[in-house]
């Protein structure tokens, strides 16, 4: 074994432990086709496919990654911490789709993938505007000390590939952030629950 070899193999010894202590408790990934991809009209399952397709590879042949235009976004204002964010390859140029909260408004950006600027204006939306349940997983989101930004990473990870979209989901009462990765030419689901998340 080389010296540069042990060295990388005594550098991931040390960071892997770190990355199980601050990742999300459980991570689940599942390999079929997430929701958040389904075409809501029941139509042919070839144009589903190719649609899906046409998208994978407009999100490949992009140079910004979702973790930037999440910073992006948040960077707009200080304290900011996304929501949701998705990639939007059937618009005319790319673009990542992203919400963040801050001040108890819900911001929303849209970012070109290939660029990084923000395409339009932003705009905002009072929390108060929003259902029970939706307000009740953001105030959830301000209080654990898990971001989306975190669950992105883990799920690459564990999914070995690129996520193309994530955000938050409550499932039998738990809130857990759900990100969808693009590994070879599969996609996949990832579903991670914070530490803490059960209790709120």
């Amino acid at each position: 074994m080389t010296t540069a070899r042990r060295r990388t193999l005594q550098l991931l010894a040390i960071a892997l432990p770190a990355l199980l202590f601050a990742a999300p408790s459980r991570a689940i990934v599942t390999a079929d086709t997430p929701t958040a991809l389904h075409n809501d009209i029941d139509g042919d399952a070839e144009a589903d496919r190719q649609a899906v397709t046409r998208e994978i590879e407009r999100f490949r042949s992009s140079s910004i990654t979702i973790s930037q235009a999440m910073a992006i976004a948040e960077a707009r204002h200080a304290g900011a911490t996304t929501a949701d964010v998705s990639f939007d390859g059937a618009s005319v140029v790319p673009v990542y789709r992203v919400k963040t909260l801050h001040n108890d408004r819900i911001w929303r950006h849209t970012i070109n993938a290939a660029t990084g600027e923000l395409v339009g204006g932003e705009a905002a939306l009072p929390l108060t505007e929003l259902d029970n349940e939706d307000r009740s997983n953001l105030a959830a989101l301000g209080a654990i000390r898990h971001r989306l930004a975190d669950a992105v990473r883990v799920a690459e990870r564990a999914a070995s590939g690129k996520a193309i979209s994530g955000g938050l989901v409550r499932e039998r009462g738990r809130l857990n952030f759900a990100i969808v990765v693009i590994s070879g030419d599969d996609l996949k689901e990832v579903i991670l629950e914070p530490p803490g998340a059960r209790a709120r």
